[in-house]
This record gives C-alpha cells, sequence and structure tokens, in this order.
C-alpha cells in the first residue's frame, strides 16, 4: 500500500525561486518537502548562469592578453588549456550546486527528496514510492533548451546549453544555429578560445528584439574578432560531410551551405512541463508548455503556483527569484506584490556587455507617447578609453511630459551594472533629472549618465 505524507507545503523543483521558498515556509515553522529529480540549482547554477559566465570570464582573460601589445606587455607564445577552462568552470557550478543541496538539507522543517514528481490530484504528487500530499504545491521546474523538428535533426549530433557543460576540446569549426543570447555569448567564447566560428540566424539581424542600432552594434563587435555571421538563413536543415557537420541555409547571400566540425542549437528554450501529469491536477498550460498563471503567479488551480522560466513570464535567474519573492511577500506579509510592477531588464554578456531595462526603441513609438531621447559612444567615455574598450554605446529614453525613463541599452564596458543606476530610478518613478544633478564617482562609467541626460533631444 502506497504511503501518504503530509506537509504544509510542496515545492517540485531547486531553481532560483524554490529553494529560498523552502526556507521562507521553514522559517515559519511550517512543514514543507522540496523534490529535485536531477542537479540541484536549477539552469543557472548547473547550464546557464554561473557555468557560462565562468567561461566569459576565461575568454575574457585570454582576450586581453592576446591584447597584451595594447598595454604594455608580451605573453610571448599564448596556449590555451581548455580542460582547466573545463575544470575552472566545473568547480564554480560544483560549488554552488553542492551549496544549494547543503542548504535545503541542514533546514529544519524542510525535507530533500529526490526523485520524478508527478501530481496524482490537486493535492496530491507522487514521487518514488510515495505519495505527498499539501494544501499549497509550487512547481519550479525550470525549461531546457529547444530541440526544433528540422531536416536532418536526428541524423547529425548536436550540441545544446547542457550538454556543452561536458564538452572538454575546442571544436575546430563551431556552427551555432541560433543568433540570439546564448548563441552569441557561446561564439564569442569559443572564438577567443580558440575555434573558427560561424553563426547561422534564421532572422535578419542578431538579437532581433533589440533595437536595430543594437543589433547592428553587437554584429560589428562579433565580426570584429573574426566571427562569421549568416543572417536569413530562412530554411535550415543538418547534414553528415566528411566526418564533420553540415548547415544548409538559404541566404540571400554567399554559400547554400555551411560546413563545420560541430553543431551548437541556440534556438530557444522549452518548459519542463510534459511530465509532470498537470492534467490530473487541472492545472492549464499553453500550446508551448508553459503553465498560465495571474499576476500573482497563481494557477487556474486553487493552492498551485507556478515559478521560475515554466510560467513564461519570465526567463531570467533573476525573474524567477523575484517570483520567489513576490509569491512569499503575499503569503507571509499579506502584500499584494504583481508580475506586472516588475520592469524589464536583463544582459547579454558578450564582451563588452549590453545591460537592458524598460522599452526598446520599437515599443515607445508603438505607445504614442512624446519621447525624449540621448545616445552617447563609449568612445567618449574617459574609463572606458583608459580600459582600452571603447565598442559600443549608451542610449536612453525619456517621457517627454513626466521626465522618467521610458527605456535604456548600455552596450559597453560596465554596460550590465550602470543599467542599474537607471532602474533604480525608473522604479521609484523618479524623473531622470534626479540623476542629472547627482554627483558621481571619477573615473566611472556611471559618471557620464548626467552628461548623457543633458543632450536629450526629441526621440525621432
Amino acid at each position: 500500500m502506497t504511503t501518504v505524507r503530509h506537509f504544509d507545503a510542496i515545492i517540485i523543483g531547486t531553481g532560483q525561486a524554490g529553494p529560498p521558498l523552502a526556507a521562507r515556509f521553514a522559517g515559519a515553522g511550517k512543514t514543507v518537502a522540496i523534490i529535485e529529480r536531477d542537479q540541484f540549482g536549477g539552469t543557472c547554477v548547473n547550464t546557464g548562469c554561473i557555468p557560462t559566465k565562468t567561461l566569459v570570464a576565461s575568454a575574457y582573460a585570454i582576450h586581453v592578453a592576446r591584447r597584451g601589445a595594447d598595454y604594455g606587455f608580451d605573453v610571448g607564445n599564448l596556449r590555451v588549456n581548455i580542460e582547466r577552462v573545463k575544470a575552472r568552470k566545473d568547480e564554480a557550478s560544483a560549488r554552488s550546486s553542492r551549496g544549494v543541496e547543503a542548504g535545503l538539507r541542514s533546514t529544519a522543517n524542510c525535507t530533500v527528496i529526490q526523485g520524478h514528481a508527478r501530481f496524482q490530484s490537486p493535492n496530491t504528487v507522487a514521487v518514488n514510492d510515495e505519495v505527498l500530499e499539501a494544501g499549497q504545491i509550487f512547481i519550479d521546474v525550470g525549461g531546457r533548451a529547444s530541440v526544433p523538428e528540422m531536416p536532418g535533426i536526428h541524423e547529425v549530433p548536436f550540441l545544446t546549453n547542457s550538454s556543452m557543460m561536458k564538452m572538454d576540446f575546442l571544436p575546430e569549426h563551431f556552427i551555432i544555429v541560433g543568433g540570439s543570447y546564448v548563441g552569441l555569448e557561446f561564439a564569442q567564447i569559443y572564438r577567443r578560445l580558440g575555434s573558427e566560428v560561424t553563426i547561422v540566424e534564421m532572422g535578419p539581424r542578431l538579437i532581433g528584439r533589440e533595437d536595430e542600432d543594437v543589433s547592428q552594434a553587437v554584429l560589428e563587435i562579433l565580426e570584429a574578432e573574426g566571427i562569421h555571421v549568416r543572417l536569413n538563413a530562412k530554411c535550415v536543415s543538418l547534414a553528415k560531410r566528411d566526418g564533420g557537420v553540415a548547415v544548409g541555409v538559404t541566404c540571400e547571400e554567399g554559400a547554400r551551405e555551411v560546413v563545420g566540425s560541430h553543431i551548437l542549437l541556440a534556438v530557444g528554450r522549452t518548459p519542463n512541463t510534459s511530465d509532470l501529469g498537470l492534467d490530473r491536477a487541472g492545472v492549464a498550460a499553453d500550446q508551448r508548455g508553459y503553465i498560465t498563471v495571474d499576476d500573482q503567479l497563481r494557477t487556474n488551480v486553487r493552492g498551485i503556483w507556478a515559478l521560475g522560466d515554466c510560467n513564461g513570464r519570465g526567463a531570467f535567474t533573476h525573474t524567477a527569484y523575484n517570483d520567489y519573492e513576490i509569491v512569499a511577500d503575499n503569503l507571509f506579509n499579506a502584500d499584494h506584490r504583481r508580475v506586472s510592477d516588475r520592469i524589464q531588464a536583463y544582459a547579454l554578456y558578450i564582451d563588452p556587455p549590453l545591460g537592458r531595462c524598460g522599452m526598446t526603441d520599437a515599443e515607445i513609438r508603438k505607445s504614442g507617447r512624446p519621447a525624449l531621447a540621448t545616445k552617447y559612444p563609449m568612445s567618449r567615455v574617459g574609463r572606458a578609453y583608459e580600459k582600452g574598450e571603447t565598442q559600443g554605446f549608451m542610449k536612453i529614453c525619456v517621457d517627454a511630459e513626466t521626465k522618467q525613463i521610458l527605456g535604456a541599452a548600455i552596450l559597453g564596458a560596465g554596460g550590465d551594472e550602470v543599467i542599474h543606476v537607471l532602474l533604480d530610478i525608473m522604479y521609484a518613478k523618479a524623473p531622470y533629472t534626479v540623476i542629472q544633478r547627482a554627483m558621481h564617482i571619477h573615473p566611472t562609467v556611471a559618471e557620464f549618465l548626467p552628461t548623457i541626460l543633458g543632450k536629450l533631444a526629441p526621440f525621432a
């Protein structure tokens, strides 16, 4: 006979939202079970932010070393030790994963269960040989790389962001299908490590969700490092070719086929929801498998919430953690926090990085509101010049009537950090003049924000 264990709350998954929520319940004296079927910490810790940004750091150090003459030194015959690069990445990732697991196992009132959870009813979950029951259940199962149906997909070996974590060699010619965030970061990493790299993108430009000037500047940065980019690849297909792989493309210009040694698919994400038994609980999901939630992350079934990448309301570590904050404050502090209160913000970790917040130019134009804008090249920013990193620009748009910041893009040295100056002012709903009149520290990149905001002109 199957045993039934009772808890105050059940959390499925240990991504960025699950563990802090478990600690919050446990700290309030509630019993909580948290279930993990694979690696503790989810995508960010194991196959996302931490390992990839560790690789970015190694690639950056190698890139600077190659530019030693620009800074007044010579490293001689530089050799990349890819095994050591991988080991450094693995240790950073494992350290974080171990920390998540240890933290959960040492938390009083928290029961850690390893296994595959499936709903049996709206308040019961089966895992291993047990049935767990709780009045509140939280789904935090994350997502994985999409593998779309395309000609040759089942005949040719390919990599995803997850399987790449095991790669301990340098591809001779890396073909990356997908010109968005994941694809661009890996493209620059492996080009700097020593691979030939070609990006194949179906759209007319890279990172199509961004403004055209951002896409163009990123293209120029990557091409300057010797990365090949094929745009308008309308019909992508895969095939084996002479001990390597080929990606068939139909482009406006250039050869119809790109031949390389390895392929990375970086064409989007899919939620890990198809094997949860959502139908048994009556939980609704959209056609792509994302769980439908309201503005407070509640599903259509009372007592069940969905947090993190599986709810389609954000695709970043910081949005997942913010999901936890929203749910926890609403449950434990009787707050009324909502997903719609947060401002879109993210970064692209190529070098130099792109920091983004708020609306794009296209969204501002569509809104029809009167706006002012300013754009400033990083080549005129003293701190960037001193560092020898002058690529990119800073761009800010504000509402002409309220003087509140509508959106910004900072592509350049420190862009991923400087963007927060603008983001915090946006959350405060303060006018841009607060920044304009602030005294910033010299020499920094952020100190140029007041100068830039003094050059606002009608938005074109």
